[in-house]
């Protein structure tokens, strides 16, 4: 969120990976520096932070705030929620100007999504500032996430009560956080608990959708299996061969790093909204990868367990955008193709973390 706190050099630099729009920031920053003076320079709501920013662009929170609508439900007029406070709109407690909502009170649709909105990026800044990892996360983990502190506060982590859930972000424990969400459901008060659980279970489902583990349905995959068939719940195994047979995998240790690149497309989905992500290029049988100009060592041969690659943009997404992400959270080979529309992701299991430029 775009605001006027001020950042650190430390805080700047320690991102910098040379991208273009990076440089663009960094010569408007070099503008401001010279003509405003550090202190006023080095804030968030200057136009070289928002070209950092990849232009000032932030998350919609389209994931969050269906999940919260589904569960807040829309109400005009207000009415007391179940824990006995006067509520209106999407479950707010207050107007867009900051008075409570009382009894009697009326709120536009237009003002009541626009508070929704609001609202929404309120929680992420905070939780961005509390919760460890926060960084590390995709964009479905932020959702689900999201629609917690919504229901439950902002201000969960490492609050009383919260302890549970406090630990497994802490700890990095992942895995765990769906079932540590189900335990704030209010046991013990019928309806409501019933409510609150159906809450928990879908922001934990929400939660799952940026787990890093292939599926476990892949190991039932072969080579020979049909194109339609699912690596993950949104990669199937035509795209690895462009869904032509001559670049269908030979071997079931090539399909099975395959499915360790798709774990981590998955992870991009959820990052950038839910957006396709496009496969340009998989696997290369030597024939192809030679009519293409591939390079003899390509990853995209697929020469030997653990060695593999795809290519790929996320359509509607910045894709140096999608590359900086990468970057930072792909822990082996990856290739600076965004100025050629794409970005290049290996496996090396000898070289764990190569990066080059195209």
């Amino acid at each position: 969120m775009t605001n006027s706190k001020s950042i650190s050099l430390e805080q700047l630099f320690r991102y910098y990976k040379g991208l273009p729009h990076q440089a663009a920031s960094i010569s408007l920053l070099e503008e401001d520096l010279a003509n405003i003076g550090y202190e006023a320079a080095m804030r968030r709501d200057r136009e070289w932070f928002a070209t950092w920013s990849q232009s000032g662009k932030q998350s919609d929170h389209k994931q969050a705030i269906s999940l919260i609508q589904k569960f807040e439900g829309w109400h005009a007029e207000a009415y007391k929620c179940p824990a006995g406070y006067w509520t209106i709109g999407w479950g707010n407690l207050s107007h867009p100007d900051g008075r409570p909502v009382r009894e009697g009170d009326w709120i536009r649709r237009k003002e009541g999504d626009e508070l929704l909105k609001t609202t929404v990026n309120k929680i992420d800044e905070k939780l961005s500032q509390t919760v460890p990892y926060w960084s590390d996360m995709a964009e479905n983990q932020h959702a689900a996430l999201i629609s917690f502190a919504y229901n439950l506060g902002s201000g969960f982590m490492g609050a009383e009560g919260f302890e549970t859930i406090s630990a497994k972000l802490q700890a990095k424990d992942w895995q765990s956080v769906p079932d540590a969400m189900l335990l704030y459901r209010n046991p013990g008060s019928s309806s409501f608990e019933a409510g609150l659980k159906r809450r928990r279970q879908a922001e934990g489902k929400l939660w799952k959708g940026g787990d890093q583990s292939p599926p476990t349905e892949t190991a039932k995959l072969r080579p020979g299996s049909a194109f339609s068939s699912r690596l993950t719940p949104h990669v199937t195994l035509g795209e690895f061969a462009l869904n032509q047979e001559e670049r269908r995998f030979n071997e079931q240790y090539q399909l099975d790093t395959a499915a360790t690149l798709a774990a981590f497309l998955e992870r991009v989905r959820g990052r950038f909204g839910g957006k396709p992500v496009i496969i340009t290029s998989g696997y290369r049988p030597p024939a192809i990868n030679r009519s293409v100009g591939g390079a003899s060592g390509s990853e995209h041969l697929y020469p030997v367990p653990g060695e593999g690659a795809v290519d790929f943009y996320v359509q509607g997404a910045d894709i140096y955008a999608v590359q900086e992400w990468c970057d930072q959270n792909w822990p082996y080979s990856l290739g600076y193709g965004a100025n050629k529309g794409f970005v290049h992701l290996g496996i090396r299991e000898n070289s764990p973390r190569i990066r080059w430029d195209y």
